[in-house]
């Protein structure tokens, strides 16, 4: 058995403190979400209120927060409670760039039903069982966003027998995935692709050959169908080019996703809140935060009254220390948040200000040409703050110009370089592949190599894998799969 002993060691270790974090957490916030974020920061802390100061000149009062816990001797309780009662300082954000327009708006919150219980309401109104509703119900409850029926008949029975204690058979749970797959929108309950094209077809079924064609293709010929292999399906129905590209139309129409379109039909309209303004008058540029990105925030005038009475000579029990503590806590926890909502409000405007300044030509004029390549490590360099910090403020937040709503992402781009050494951004050889692509012989549709020639051809060599690779990018389909009658 080794000997025990001690050894004596050093190391160093970079943690981020509670307040870094925050920070960290509030930079991920956009506008849209902010005044959440600061109504559950305001609900939780009675320390923290919402109103304006009568000092709107005071500034912010540094203080580094304790982390003490109820675990510490009487002496150690004792604090200096005058950094807390500083008359001639008041806690809060405040911005100089608000408007006439910049009051508070409060939209009314939308609510809908949501999509089971729309389909419950429908299932509702049959005429089942006791035992069927509970099977309808199962099944309802495990379809997923887009109104597919992911798991399979022997799992929904063993579900209702060992959750529900109920008995039934894989043939029972079939007939009552027949009337919820008779339920609107058509198509919902599908088990695969194939099955939801042809729920909502056969409803369709009105004698039309068109639609009769249609069917017969998803029925006996679906692989061919979905691997665009035309000529095939063509030779063995014995029917035209014309009559072949109807029926295909015809599929084309159809919802791939019914529980999607349903479910998004309940839900209100979801709508922007740009975070900047970048506005060109005259030849110059003006950069503004949205208002709601610096709301009023104070300290509680109670909770330092409190305090104010503990340094005056309040009673000193254990009972009082331990509420003196707990107001000491609050108070620290609404200063951080105030403090980070300042520092929330510089970090976003100097970033934004550093991208306005790197793409100035873009702003001034419009043009995407003038875009240049940006990364994230770029605007780093530029403000001075991590990568990982930039990464954050560029997520999720937008950008009113004069020429539309953007989200900051848009404005990174990766560089190539031309024939001719210029460095350029990469939107603009995605610009040339999408025109290419929206260009060409829908019968005969580019294949990736001839994509590369055409981009060649522009001054920009690149290799058709790289080509993929943005195609890819653009969510544009391989050639086979962009092929049309």
């Amino acid at each position: 058995m080794a000997a025990m002993k001690q050894i004596l060691s050093m190391k160093l270790e970079q943690r981020l403190s509670p307040q870094q974090i925050q920070l960290m957490k509030l930079l991920e916030v956009p506008t849209m979400e902010l005044d959440q974020r600061i109504k559950k920061e305001l609900e939780e802390n009675p320390a923290l209120e919402e109103g304006k100061e009568e000092n709107p000149d005071d500034l912010f009062e540094d203080s580094e927060p304790d982390y003490e816990d109820d675990t510490r001797t009487e002496a150690e309780m004792e604090f200096d409670v005058s950094e807390y009662l500083d008359d001639d300082a008041d806690y809060k954000t405040h911005v100089n760039n608000k408007g006439k327009d910049d009051d508070d708006v409060y939209m009314p919150l939308a609510q809908g039903s949501s999509f089971q219980e729309r389909l419950m309401e429908q299932v509702s109104l049959r005429y089942l069982s006791e035992k069927e509703d509970i099977i309808a119900e199962t099944i309802i409850g495990n379809l997923d966003e887009d109104g597919y029926l992911s798991r399979d008949i022997e799992s929904i029975v063993d579900d209702l027998a060992f959750s529900q204690n109920v008995s039934v058979t894989e043939e029972e749970v079939e007939a009552v995935l027949e009337i919820v797959q008779d339920l609107e929108p058509a198509g919902i309950g599908a088990r695969n692709l194939q099955e939801c094209l042809l729920l909502q077809l056969k409803r369709k079924q009105d004698g039309n050959i068109t639609r009769y064609t249609a069917k017969i293709i998803l029925e006996d010929y679906y692989d061919e169908f979905t691997k665009k292999h035309y000529d095939k399906i063509k030779s063995k129905l014995e029917i035209e080019e014309e009559d072949l590209k109807e029926a295909i139309a015809e599929i084309v129409r159809l919802n791939p996703r019914p529980g999607g379109s349903s479910k998004e039909a309940g839900k209100p309209l979801g709508t922007i809140t740009p975070d900047f303004m970048v506005m060109e008058h005259e030849g110059k540029l003006e950069l503004t935060l949205n208002g709601r990105n610096a709301p009023e925030l104070r300290v509680s005038r109670g909770y330092e009254n409190m305090l104010r009475s503990y340094a005056e000579g309040a009673k000193t029990s254990k009972g009082d220390k331990e509420a003196v503590l707990f107001v000491k806590q609050k108070l620290d926890a609404a200063k951080w948040f105030i403090d980070a909502m300042r520092q929330r409000q510089e970090t976003l405007y100097f970033t934004m200000r550093a991208i306005v300044e790197y793409q100035r030509e873009y702003f001034l004029t419009g043009d995407e040409s003038n875009l240049k390549p940006m990364i994230l490590r770029d605007i780093s360099e530029l403000v001075g703050l991590d990568i990982s910090t930039i990464s954050r403020v560029a997520n999720s937040k937008y950008v009113q110009t004069n020429y539309g709503i953007f989200p900051l992402r848009h404005f990174f781009s990766e560089s190539i370089v031309s024939d001719s050494g210029e460095e350029v951004s990469t939107r603009e050889v995605k610009q040339i592949l999408a025109e290419a692509v929206e260009n060409e012989n829908k019968r005969k549709p580019l294949t990736d190599d001839k994509l590369a020639e055409i981009i060649k051809e522009k001054g920009y060599t690149i290799a058709r894998r790289t080509v993929a690779k943005y195609r890819e990018q653009m969510n544009i389909p391989v050639a086979r799969l962009r092929k049309e009658l």
